[in-house]
């Protein structure tokens, strides 16, 4: 991911009304962001614990989505990230919710997806667990590249639409 300053971030952003803009609060340790070793940018915000944002490049641009997170908890044993794909007990993984940009989320539609609670997925499939004797280091590369590629989608859905 290309290095971005504070505000490209807030720049980035699709589906935040400009109130929304004021209130987003940059991850604590933005200033060391290792950018060369980041596939996208997801961070829960560090005062209002339901609000999260991740930050994917689409069609080379960054582009940033506001998200929230569903009250409650789990009452599932385990559950599934649907962007790194890893099995975690299930309060470690929580529904978010993006409303869409553009007219369609003015009108209220959304779109949604189980993600790490603490939007860790970029970190959570590089934590590859020691390589089994008939595995090889590409399957781990394909997990960092699965994970990059359905987190760009996530984004993409919440384009959908946006230029109507």
């Amino acid at each position: 991911m290309r290095p971005l300053t504070e505000d490209d971030v807030v720049a980035s952003f699709v589906n935040a009304a400009p109130d929304e803009l004021r209130l987003i609060a940059l991850p604590p340790d933005f200033m060391l962001t290792d950018w060369d070793h980041l596939d996208f940018l997801a961070w829960r915000d560090p005062r209002t614990r339901s609000r999260g944002y991740v930050i994917a490049e689409v069609d080379g641009e960054p582009t940033g989505v506001v998200l929230r997170a569903a009250e409650g908890s789990s009452r599932a044993r385990s559950a599934m990230c649907n962007l790194c794909h890893t099995m975690q007990p299930g309060d470690q993984v929580s529904l978010f919710t993006a409303r869409k940009a553009g007219p369609a989320g003015r009108h209220g539609d959304s779109v949604g997806t189980y993600m790490c609670a603490d939007l860790s997925c970029h970190e959570t499939v590089r934590l590859a667990a020691p390589l089994a004797p008939s595995e090889v280091r590409a399957s781990v590369d394909r997990r960092i590249d699965g994970t990059r590629e359905r987190t760009e989608a996530f984004v993409e859905r919440v384009l959908e639409g946006s230029a109507a």
